[in-house]
């Protein structure tokens, strides 16, 4: 593309919409800044030898040395196409996002701790019972050639999630109904936005983008089944949030 956008690197799958959640979370917020950007389309088992030809930072180390990458990554050339700037971690691109171009932000004044609370909340606690659910889902919805990868022990070396028993599976959605449960009470704290669908009670923030992008994780890799049954928890609550977000949802 000869004019400067922001370059968006996302996973590819079988599944024709993107669906992981922290890369979400950057989507959402550059179309809710109006940024201009693009998505570059990476399997998995090339992100490593992608990111490491355009410059992009690793975002750890594993044991024995070796750097770990890992997406979302962005290039943004919108400042300067001589000199773009090259950045990973989801935490590290928002943040650079907001002080980069704070016109629509999506941290009201004087809520940059609260809302990092949330979304600290949102993707270390609120989402572990899900993985046993949607992992393996996930997984199901990868090219061939990237399971094999990761069969094989790749750079996110995992074998194929097992399936879980009926029992387990229950307990497992018992898990995951007690943290939407617990959520939905203390949005209910709001009540100038439907009874608090978003977090700030009227405008929709980034806690609301790191919560609906869990939601269209959900939606994308099973919705005839988990997300059927989420969306209407808590009085639709799930459902209006997600819809609430949808103008935000633009692929490009």
């Amino acid at each position: 593309m000869s004019h400067s956008v922001i370059t968006l690197y996302d996973i590819n799958s079988t599944i024709t919409q993107p669906w992981a959640p922290n890369i979400w979370r950057i989507r959402f917020i550059l179309n809710y800044k109006r940024l201009p950007h693009r998505t570059v389309w990476v399997e998995l088992n090339e992100v490593e030898q992608t990111l490491r030809m355009i410059g992009a930072p690793p975002v750890g180390q594993k044991p024995d040395g070796r750097a770990v990458y890992t997406l979302p990554v962005i290039v943004d050339t919108l400042r300067s196409k001589s000199n773009p700037v090259v950045l990973s971690n989801v935490c590290t691109i928002a943040e650079y996002l907001e002080a980069t171009y704070p016109a629509r932000p999506i941290c009201p004044e004087g809520s940059r701790a609260v809302q990092a609370l949330f979304v600290h909340y949102i993707q270390e606690i609120f989402i572990k019972p899900l993985l046993p659910i949607l992992i393996p889902l996930t997984h199901q919805r990868l090219p061939e050639r990237t399971q094999a990868h990761l069969r094989r022990g790749g750079p996110v070396a995992t074998p194929p999630p097992a399936a879980m028993g009926s029992y387990q599976h229950e307990q497992a959605w018992v898990a995951v109904k007690e943290q939407f449960n617990f959520l939905a009470s203390i949005l209910d704290k709001n009540n100038s936005d439907g009874n608090g669908v978003v977090a700030m009670g009227r405008d929709v923030s980034y806690a609301d983008f790191a919560l609906c992008s869990v939601l269209i994780w959900i939606e994308r890799v099973s919705p005839h089944d988990c997300w059927a049954r989420i969306r209407e928890w808590n009085g639709g609550r799930w459902r209006r949030l997600h819809n609430r977000c949808r103008e935000y949802m633009d692929v490009y």
